[in-house]
């Protein structure tokens, strides 16, 4: 298969107006990914799927992720005067990166038997409901896992089949897989809270009147036997 800085070029070269960067990835796997810009999303994919030398006709999983604001330092070499000497020295800069969510896309070809080629988008911010397009017109592999992203995460995928609640309930608000999700103290719609959302949950009730005694029964010896 092409190297990604292939496909790179070749993308920028057959989509008039496509801007993709490839993503490294630090990690032993060194599965570094591209990219892609969303207003060119759609016909991207669309090349990556129909180009005869990639056919990349699977979408094998698709991922959501979240980046909270950071700040990001980066040293440079700046050249400076030292006791009359001109010499090159170390900076170090702070970057302030606000935060964004990520679709992360893992394609391969059944028909070359090659990949993963991993391609990403990015919302503009972490904004309810932030859109990205739908790539699911393109791998149809891709409708569940982006209902789930919408789900837990709050991406809205602009041209979606059919874009609704696959794991909460609909009356549920937030998104679980944010970072900065807060987990509430009662779970109202919580079929059957047990454990510690019940203990959670209980500080909410309303204290529950002693009619009929039922309640101080802790064995079966409490209960009277009535008389033959």
């Amino acid at each position: 298969m092409e190297l990604l800085e292939q496909i790179k070029a070749r993308i920028e070269s057959s989509v008039p107006g496509a801007k993709t960067d490839i993503v490294p990835n630090g990690t032993p796997s060194q599965q570094h990914s591209l990219l892609i810009d969303n207003a060119h999303a759609l016909a991207v994919a669309h090349f990556l799927r129909d180009d005869p030398t990639l056919r990349l006709d699977f979408c094998s999983n698709v991922t959501g992720v979240d980046w909270l604001d950071r700040v990001v330092k980066k040293t440079i070499k700046i050249k400076t005067v030292v006791d009359g000497f001109e010499k090159e020295v170390d900076q170090t800069t702070e970057e302030k990166i606000p935060g964004y969510l990520e679709a992360v896309y893992h394609l391969y070809s059944m028909a070359h038997k090659h990949g993963p080629v991993i391609i990403r988008m990015r919302t503009e911010g972490r904004a309810k409901c932030a859109p990205l397009p739908s790539l699911t017109p393109v791998w149809r592999s891709a409708e569940f896992q982006e209902r789930e992203i919408f789900d837990l995460y709050g991406i809205r995928f602009d041209g979606h089949p059919d874009l609704r609640r696959i794991l909460m309930w609909d009356e549920f608000e937030d998104y679980p897989m944010r970072k900065d999700y807060v987990q509430p103290d009662d779970f109202e719609w919580e079929p059957t809270p047990h454990d510690e959302v019940l203990a959670r949950a209980k500080q909410h009730y309303t204290a529950r009147p002693e009619l009929d005694g039922a309640e101080k029964i802790t064995s079966h010896s409490d209960v009277a036997t009535p008389d033959k």
